[in-house]
């Protein structure tokens, strides 16, 4: 297993400067933001598309560092059905377009929120399926929307040569756990998996070392991110909480640095189930911890990820720089 980050959180840096911070921390590889949810502050998607030499003094940029690419993401809503979605459509198909031309093998992305109905124009994720309504939005949702979408854009990646697609269990998407992805997965194939982020399950109630063990070798990427369930708010509201993030004081979870959620001992157990289920892939840190501020949130992480992971970082680092 290497190391990774997902640059947005030091976006404010170049990627000179960036890098020469990975470098100094111990991170290997890079999962870099192109579009969609991301404001890409690393990555001139059409640019790059456009001119070969960019892609070359982008590439030589990273390789001069000994810093690789993880993997390319465009996570949003591409089956929102509004123009908002179409755009969100478009940089998917970018970007499995520049991953061909990086020799990338692994795209993040989200599976999509569909709305509710075909007159809809709103994404409607169903949490509970109380009434025969909601049954026949999920439905409409996975036969109508999801399915048809999922079928050609796996024949889109196949044609760019990506080999695994790697979708997060994120909330607000059809996919948010091992049972729903392997819905996806049983209709449209193996060329889709998971992106298993810890943090979603956390706040879904879930338990991410048993989501490891049921998704097996269907786990294609892995983002190291912590929760934090507060003690207090969590008890008396429930974890169904909409105030914003930024509202950290106030909300029943967190997104929070790695060891500010769950303890080493945790993360040095779901990394020895990854090695179980016989995953070898990056571990891409993303902090999102409100709390504190990114360069420190990033530093206290891998902090955690080198004292947990399956590997001797000290022997690592000789050999990088003799």
């Amino acid at each position: 297993m290497t190391t990774g980050l997902v640059t947005d959180v030091l976006g404010y840096m170049t990627i000179e400067e960036l890098l020469d911070t990975c470098v100094s921390l111990g991170i290997e590889s890079l999962e870099l933001g192109c579009g969609n949810w991301s404001k890409a502050p690393h990555m001139d998607l059409d640019g790059l598309l456009e001119s070969t030499e960019k892609r070359r003094q982008f590439r030589n940029t990273l390789s001069s560092r000994g810093i690789s690419i993880a993997a390319l993401n465009c996570s949003g809503n591409q089956l929102e059905p509004t123009e908002e979605g179409e755009l969100h459509k478009s940089v998917v198909e970018k970007t499995f377009q520049l991953a061909e031309l990086l020799e990338v093998e692994t795209v993040v992305m989200m599976s999509g929120c569909p709305a509710g109905g075909p007159t809809d124009k709103t994404p409607n994720w169903i949490t509970q399926a109380f009434l025969p309504l909601h049954e026949q939005i999920l439905e409409y949702q996975w036969n109508e929307i999801a399915f048809p979408y999922w079928h050609k854009a796996v024949e889109k990646a196949n044609t760019h040569g990506i080999k695994k697609i790697a979708l997060e269990n994120h909330g607000y998407n059809l996919v948010y756990n091992p049972e729903t992805l392997f819905k996806l997965r049983k209709e449209v194939g193996k060329k889709i998996g998971m992106n298993l982020d810890p943090s979603h399950l956390f706040w879904m109630g879930g338990d991410p070392i048993a989501a490891a063990r049921a998704l097996g070798d269907a786990v294609y990427h892995v983002h190291a991110k912590d929760v934090r369930i507060e003690r207090g708010v969590n008890d008396a509201q429930g974890l169904l909480d909409v105030k914003p993030i930024g509202s950290f004081g106030e909300r029943s979870w967190n997104y929070v640095a790695l060891g500010y959620g769950h303890d080493i001992a945790w993360w040095k157990e779901f990394f020895t189930v990854l090695k179980m289920i016989g995953y070898g892939g990056p571990i891409v840190l993303e902090m999102e911890d409100m709390s504190m501020d990114p360069l420190t949130g990033v530093k206290k992480s891998m902090d955690v990820l080198k004292a947990s992971m399956l590997r001797d970082f000290d022997k690592v680092e000789v050999l990088q720089y003799r």
